[in-house]
């Protein structure tokens, strides 16, 4: 069964990470995805990271969707706009949007008051973390307008407004999820929803490497870092994507701030190893010093 089938959705920033994650689970459901980033074969665009939107578009094809990369810089706006009449000359519609972009993992500095980091790093995350989402939004929402409908998720670190270890971080995230809540109020009358998502301590490829470890043998992290074994995969919060967008009560989440392991608890779903984490239920439990645990990171457990 394929809940989304004829669906067409955006996954921004679907390189890696939870992007990819969710362009796949969003293909398992049945969609078309149009997976966008700036890493193309041949042309990597973040270091010496090797994963490209083609080898994302083929993933979500084996999971059974329709995957279509595109490259985009989502900062640059003509970028954002030709995207959007694409798919208003290829699909005539656009059913769910996900803003995942981030890029801001090289640009973070743990461990010093926001006044001693670089201001132009710190601005600069702001750009890539927050203003391409609003830009993205902005030519995204007239054909869900069209229609009278849609669902726009916001991808996010943490369900909550506590504190997240690192200045500039913690303003691009918990923007975000106002982010979210904002849109939720202007879209009202045109049944359009809008929510932000949280993953829990995310297993993505930058993760892995961080830990040695590979999906393989992942629980070794564990040795390096107890927490390890609480973390889930990309693809948990890409079911919970899925679950939302194919929810006909979706709209009762609006403006909300929704998390993998809750969504996981209400609609039933597993991670794909068949798994439940509950990354909120453990922090709880085993985490003391949450800005201290952070801190020890080269960049957020969430990416």
């Amino acid at each position: 069964m394929q809940p989304l089938k004829g669906k067409i959705a955006v996954v921004t920033g679907a390189t890696r990470g939870a992007g990819r994650g969710i362009a796949c689970m969003l293909g398992e459901a049945g969609a078309t995805v149009y997976c966008t980033g700036r890493s193309v074969r041949g042309k990597p665009a973040t270091g010496n990271r090797p994963e490209t939107i083609e080898e994302t578009a083929e993933m979500v094809n084996a999971w059974g969707g329709v995957g279509i990369p595109v490259q985009v810089d989502h900062t640059v706006e003509e970028q954002v706009k030709s995207l959007f009449e694409q798919i208003k000359s290829e699909q005539g519609q656009l059913d769910i949007l996900v803003n995942d972009i981030w890029g801001g993992d090289t640009l973070m500095e743990w461990g010093k008051p926001f006044w001693e980091q670089s201001l132009s790093n710190g601005l600069l995350m702001q750009q890539r973390g927050i203003h391409t989402h609003i830009i993205t939004s902005h030519y995204a929402i007239p054909l869900m307008v069209e229609r009278k409908q849609g669902l726009i998720v916001e991808v996010t670190d943490g369900d909550s407004l506590g504190y997240r270890g690192n200045f500039f971080y913690d303003l691009a995230k918990v923007s975000i999820i106002r982010l979210a809540y904002a849109m939720s109020k202007e879209l009202l009358p045109y049944n359009i929803t809008s929510v932000a998502v949280t993953p829990g301590f995310l297993r993505s490829e930058a993760m892995l490497e961080h830990f040695g470890v590979t999906e393989a043998n992942w629980q070794e992290g564990a040795k390096k870092d107890p927490h390890f074994i609480a973390s889930e995969t990309p693809f948990f919060i890409g079911r919970a994507i899925a679950a939302l967008a194919a929810d006909p009560e979706v709209k009762q989440y609006s403006g909300k701030v929704l998390s993998s392991w809750n969504l996981s608890t209400k609609y039933g779903f597993t991670d794909i190893d068949g798994r439940k984490p509950h990354w909120g239920n453990y922090f709880d439990r085993n985490v003391e010093n949450s800005a201290s645990y952070l801190d020890s990171f080269p960049f957020g457990v969430n990416f």
